[in-house]
């Protein structure tokens, strides 16, 4: 990123290199503040507002680019000067100036204008130009905030002439402030047009971190393709940036478009980030590039199994169709998937706990389902309950982890930090508790979402024995006195309901009503099942052979004016079963 300052869909990206304000004068005369004036003057007029009818009336002129510079110098004037010093050197102010009221008003619409754009702030590690020279990466944010109230506060003062009692400290600056680097790696053949292309070194996040994506479903599976979506990319550097994740043991370069930057921030509340130490230099195991431009306006959401250089390769087109979260999660997910099957893993869409009950009983519990099943209420039931019957529970994946066969064993690894929920499914006041370091997206519409980090990345990797392995049914009523829990007799009949992936769809995705997914998995057992066919015969044969109690928890998720108690009734019998080991 070059420019000091850039207004792409409702998204700011200030860069604090080229240009970082410390006094009122800076900030007025900024890049920054010219182009804000003039969008708020722009959509002001647009609507014919009483604000711009007073504008007009009181500075002779409709022209957004004359009222942007006479607002710059009355702005400017009122930082050193009352209204009535500035009256008697330009009278030509007189009038808008009198109008206290109106003026405060329009004062205030600029204001919230600005807070209501999603800010994001950038760092160019290394580099010291006409900006940003020693100050402290956290604290560089902090000061723009700062001088942005106390210019704020300064105008209203001076309009007013009295100083207000109550003092809102509102973040006024980035959302979230980044530091990037340029970092090499050995980039093959097909690839070029990804260099130069920095990558995040830190995040530093203004939380609760509230996003209104375009979208709130993700629709239909990713597709193959057999040559490199890349070939066809049409990528500007300076609009781009790469999220180095580690992604269970998979390295992943994620490039996102700065069109989607709080999609891409939000990657740090669920996949750990990979220090530019473990980057450097280093071929990764997946590349995806997400919102990429290209000709045409059919929309690709397709991953290419690039063999000669062994690597996955994810590749969504740009459209406001794929403002969603899900797209971004979902297919690095899928491309870590497809390199488990290559290495015999078995990919498992679902929820492992280890839980610690009061009476010292433990267990390593999975619960699996495709999206809506159940998985992470359940963990919220547990969660819920704990205070009376858990005494410890260490989430070890929330969605998407991976089976190995160790000396026997069926051991499952986790992939993800973080959980990616459904508000509705969460006990009322969770999000609440949360907010400190959570990220909220669109928490006024249905399937809003929260990204929270919950898990240590050394736990995810650790590896846990798997004890109890169930199938979420979200669908099927528990009748009252019997449980929640039943067990398969042999492997054949265990496989039969696992691969059938049957669930009631809770409007997560585009699916209604009484679905079916291929092992409920349709990030990549589904794209690749003839291979997965022979991994569930092995892995099922190994459990029911071993240690490894397989059976169908019934969340009772999707069953209408059970979606709260069920999953709680369900983890109650789970805390029985738990007993018996």
């Amino acid at each position: 990123m070059r420019k000091e300052f850039s207004i792409s869909n409702d998204k700011v990206l200030i860069n604090f290199t080229s240009k970082y304000c410390v006094t009122f004068e800076g900030l007025i005369e900024s890049e920054g503040f010219r182009r804000v004036l003039e969008l708020y003057l722009k959509k002001i007029k647009e609507r014919k507002t009483l604000s711009f009818r007073y504008l007009n009336k009181s500075l002779k002129t409709d022209d957004v680019i004359s009222l942007r510079k006479k607002l710059n110098k009355v702005i400017k004037y009122l930082t050193v000067m009352d209204v009535q010093e500035i009256i008697e050197d330009r009278d030509d102010f007189e009038e808008l100036l009198s109008n206290k009221d109106e003026f405060i008003g329009m004062i205030e619409e600029l204001y919230l204008l600005w807070r209501r754009l999603e800010r994001y702030a950038v760092i160019h590690g290394g580099k010291v130009d006409n900006g940003l020279a020693q100050v402290n990466f956290t604290e560089a944010n902090d000061g723009l905030s700062k001088l942005i109230l106390r210019l704020y506060r300064k105008v209203e003062k001076n309009v007013l002439g009295v100083q207000p009692k109550v003092f809102r400290q509102i973040p006024v600056g980035g959302n979230s402030c980044i530091m990037i680097n340029k970092l090499l790696w050995p980039i093959p053949r097909g690839y070029e047009v990804l260099e130069e292309i920095p990558f995040i070194d830190s995040i530093l996040l203004e939380t609760p971190f509230i996003t209104y994506p375009k979208r709130n479903t993700r629709k239909g599976m990713f597709s193959e393709t057999k040559e490199n979506p890349l070939k066809y990319a049409n990528i500007n550097k300076d609009h781009w940036f790469c999220y180095p994740a580690k992604v269970g043991e998979s390295l992943a370069y994620i490039y996102f478009h700065r069109d989607f930057m709080e999609h891409g921030i939000t990657l740090c509340n669920l996949f750990e980030m990979a220090r530019k130490e473990e980057c450097r230099g280093t071929k990764p195991d997946i590349v995806y590039v997400y919102g990429a431009k290209e000709d045409g306006e059919e929309l690709h959401t397709v991953f290419y199994d690039d063999l000669d250089n062994d690597i996955m390769v994810g590749y969504v087109s740009h459209s406001e169709d794929v403002d969603y979260f899900g797209y971004l999660k979902k297919m690095t997910l899928t491309l870590h998937n497809l390199k488990m099957m290559k290495k015999k893993c078995l990919p498992i869409h679902g929820a492992m706990v280890n839980i610690t009950l009061k009476d010292g009983k433990t267990a390593n519990v999975v619960i699996m389902g495709d999206s809506g099943a159940g998985k992470s209420e359940s963990l919220e039931a547990f969660r819920t309950l704990s205070e009376e019957h858990i005494s410890d529970m260490t989430i070890l994946f929330d969605d998407m982890g991976t089976f190995k066969i160790e000396n026997g064993d069926i051991i499952g690894y986790g992939t993800e930090i973080g959980a990616f929920v459904r508000l509705d499914d969460l006990d009322q006041g969770y999000a609440f508790k949360e907010m400190d370091r959570s990220i909220f997206m669109n928490p006024d519409k249905i399937n809003a979402r929260l990204v929270v980090p919950i898990t240590p990345y050394k736990e995810v990797v650790k590896g846990y024995k798997v004890d109890l392995f169930y199938y979420a049914n979200n669908y099927t009523s528990v009748k009252e006195g019997e449980s929640a829990i039943n067990y398969f007799k042999n492997p054949k009949e265990a496989i039969d309901v696992f691969r059938s992936g049957a669930r009631m769809a809770k409007g997560t995705t585009s699916e209604k009503g009484l679905v079916e997914s291929y092992f409920a998995n349709p990030f990549g057992p589904a794209q690749k099942q003839e291979e997965c066919d022979v991994l569930l015969d092995e892995f099922f044969n190994t459990m029911f052979n071993g240690k490894v109690k397989v059976g169908e928890i019934k969340t009772c998720l999707g069953v209408d004016g059970e979606e709260k108690d069920g999953p709680k009734h369900a983890a109650l019998d789970l805390f029985t079963e738990i007993k018996k080991l």
